[in-house]
C-alpha cells in the first residue's frame, strides 16, 4: 500500500561491505536489519486527485488549492454536488470505474460494511493518527457489528465542527438582548419579541434540494430538554436505540409550536442553504442555526455584527450541548491515489498554513495532534466565539453527531419529508418522530 522509503538504509548497507572489505582480517557480520518505516505520499510524478465535494462549503477547495501550491505535481478533477444528491449518488461513485480520491461522506456506516470505502488502520497507524485526542476520530470508526464508535478507522474530518445560533447583535437589541439567554425559556422568549416587533425570529433553509434545516433547532432542542446519549446511540445505530423518546417528543412539541407562531420564513420550504445565508447576512433573521463552517462568510456579510452562542439548557445551570462533528471525507476502498488522498489528510492536521485556512475559512478547530496550538484568529471575528463554545461543549463531555447522519437516506427520506410536512401542517411532533424512527428501522433492516 505505502511507499517504501529504503534508499538511506540501502546506502549504509553498502557502505558497511566496503569498509569490510578493505580489511583483510575482518570477520563481516550482517548488519542488523532495521524494518524501513512505510510513510505514505504523494511521489514525485504527477498525480490528480478526483475528489467529490459538497456544494456551498469553501474549506475543500481552498485546502486543494493551497496543496497543489506545495506540492505542485498534484492537481484536482473536483466535482461538487448538494450534500442531499451525495446520500444518494455516493454508493454509485464508491462503486463505479472510476471511484473518488476523497469523497464527502454524508454518512459511512452502510458503506464500511459494503467495503466502498477503504480500512484506514495502516494510515492511522503510519501516521501516528491513533495517539491524537480520541474524539476526533471515534466518530468515523465502525466495529464489525456496524455500530460507529470503535473499531477501524473508515473516514477521516477535514476539520472538527461546532453548531449553535448565530445572531444579529442590531436586531437582538432591538428586542432587549443584552447577553445570551441562560436558558432555553430565555430564548423562546426573545424569539416571542422579535416576533411581536415585526422582525423575523428565526431564519432557516428547508429545502430538499439543501436537507431541511429545522433538523438544526429541532436536535439544538431534544439535547436542551434532554440527555445527548441516546441521540448519540441511534446516530450511531446501537443496538434497541430510538429517537421517539418523551424528551425527544417534547423537543419536537416545541418545534412545532415555533412553526405555529411563525418564527421561521413562511417560504422556508423553498428555501436552500445559500440562500438563508444569504438573506440573514442582509438582516433578515434575528438568529439563525447554523455551524462555524460559516463563520467566514458571516464576518465578510456582517462585519461585527453577528454573534453566537449555544443552545441554551432547560434548567438553569445545565450543561449546554451542540452538534460537534468532523467534515468527513473517506477513501474509495478501490481509489487509484489512496496514499496520496491519505497524505492529503494528514497534511490538513498538521501544516500550519493548512491549520490557518482551516480557521479562517472554516472557522473550526483543525484538530490533529494534541500538542499543535490552534492558530490566531483576527478580534473581531465571530470565530472567537464558536472556538471558545468548543472548549464548554469538551469540557462538559455534551457533543453529539448530527441526527442525519444516521443512516445513509434517513435525511433525505425521513427528516426532510416529515419536517416538510410539519411546516405545512400534515405531521405534528408525534408523528414525525414515529415516522422517523420506522423509516430508520426499515433502512436498518435492507
Amino acid at each position: 500500500m505505502f511507499r517504501k522509503h529504503l534508499f538511506p538504509f540501502i546506502i549504509a548497507l553498502v557502505a558497511v561491505v566496503l569498509i569490510a572489505g578493505q580489511m583483510p582480517n575482518a570477520v563481516v557480520r550482517a548488519p542488523q536489519v532495521v524494518q524501513a518505516q512505510s510513510v505514505p505520499d504523494c511521489g514525485t510524478e504527477p498525480v490528480t486527485l478526483n475528489a467529490y465535494f459538497e456544494t456551498g462549503f469553501d474549506i475543500p477547495f481552498k485546502l486543494a488549492e493551497e496543496f497543489t501550491n506545495q506540492y505542485p505535481n498534484v492537481t484536482w478533477d473536483i466535482k461538487q454536488d448538494q450534500f442531499t444528491n451525495l446520500i444518494n449518488s455516493t454508493p454509485r461513485l464508491l462503486s463505479g470505474d472510476n471511484p473518488p480520491d476523497l469523497i464527502r461522506l454524508p454518512t459511512m456506516v452502510s458503506f464500511a460494511e459494503q467495503g466502498l470505502l477503504k480500512n484506514l488502520d495502516e494510515y492511522a497507524e503510519a501516521f501516528g493518527w491513533n495517539e491524537w485526542p480520541v474524539p476526533q476520530l471515534n466518530q468515523n470508526r465502525v466495529a464489525e457489528d456496524g455500530t460507529r464508535g470503535s473499531g477501524s478507522l473508515y473516514a477521516m474530518g477535514l476539520n472538527y465542527s461546532l453548531t449553535g445560533i448565530f445572531y444579529n447583535k442590531e436586531l437582538a437589541a432591538q428586542i432587549g438582548m443584552t447577553e445570551p439567554p441562560a436558558t432555553l425559556a430565555e430564548f423562546e422568549g426573545l424569539l416571542a419579541e422579535a416576533k411581536e416587533a415585526g422582525l423575523l425570529p428565526i431564519m432557516q433553509w428547508g429545502s430538499a434540494k439543501s436537507g431541511m434545516g429545522l433538523a438544526f433547532p429541532l436536535q439544538a432542542l431534544m439535547a436542551s430538554v434532554g440527555p445527548v446519549e441516546p441521540i448519540n446511540d441511534w446516530v450511531f445505530q446501537k443496538p434497541g436505540a430510538t429517537i421517539d423518546t418523551p424528551s425527544n417528543l417534547i423537543a419536537a412539541q416545541h418545534l412545532e409550536q415555533w412553526i405555529q407562531n411563525g418564527y421561521f420564513p413562511p417560504d422556508i420550504n423553498a428555501i436552500e442553504y445559500t440562500d438563508a445565508n444569504a438573506r440573514f447576512g442582509q438582516g433578515e433573521g434575528v438568529f439563525i442555526f447554523n455551524g462555524d463552517w460559516q463563520n467566514a462568510g458571516y464576518d465578510t456579510d456582517m462585519p461585527g455584527n453577528v454573534g453566537f452562542f449555544l443552545m441554551p439548557p432547560a434548567e438553569e445551570g445545565g450543561s449546554p450541548a451542540a452538534m460537534s462533528a468532523p467534515l468527513t471525507f473517506g477513501i474509495a476502498a478501490n481509489a487509484k491515489n489512496a496514499d496520496c488522498a491519505a497524505f492529503f489528510f494528514n497534511w490538513v492536521a498538521s501544516d500550519d498554513v493548512a491549520r490557518q485556512i482551516n480557521v479562517a475559512i472554516g472557522g473550526s478547530n483543525p484538530g490533529g495532534p494534541s500538542g499543535l496550538e490552534i492558530p490566531e484568529v483576527p478580534a473581531g471575528s465571530v470565530t472567537n466565539e464558536t472556538l471558545a463554545a468548543g472548549v464548554i461543549v469538551g469540557e462538559a463531555g455534551t457533543s453529539m453527531d448530527f441526527i442525519a447522519n444516521a443512516t445513509s437516506a434517513i435525511f433525505a427520506q425521513g427528516w426532510t419529508p416529515e419536517l416538510q410536512k410539519m411546516v405545512g401542517g400534515r405531521q405534528d411532533a408525534a408523528g414525525l418522530l414515529e415516522a422517523v424512527q420506522a423509516e430508520y428501522e426499515r433502512q436498518l433492516a435492507e
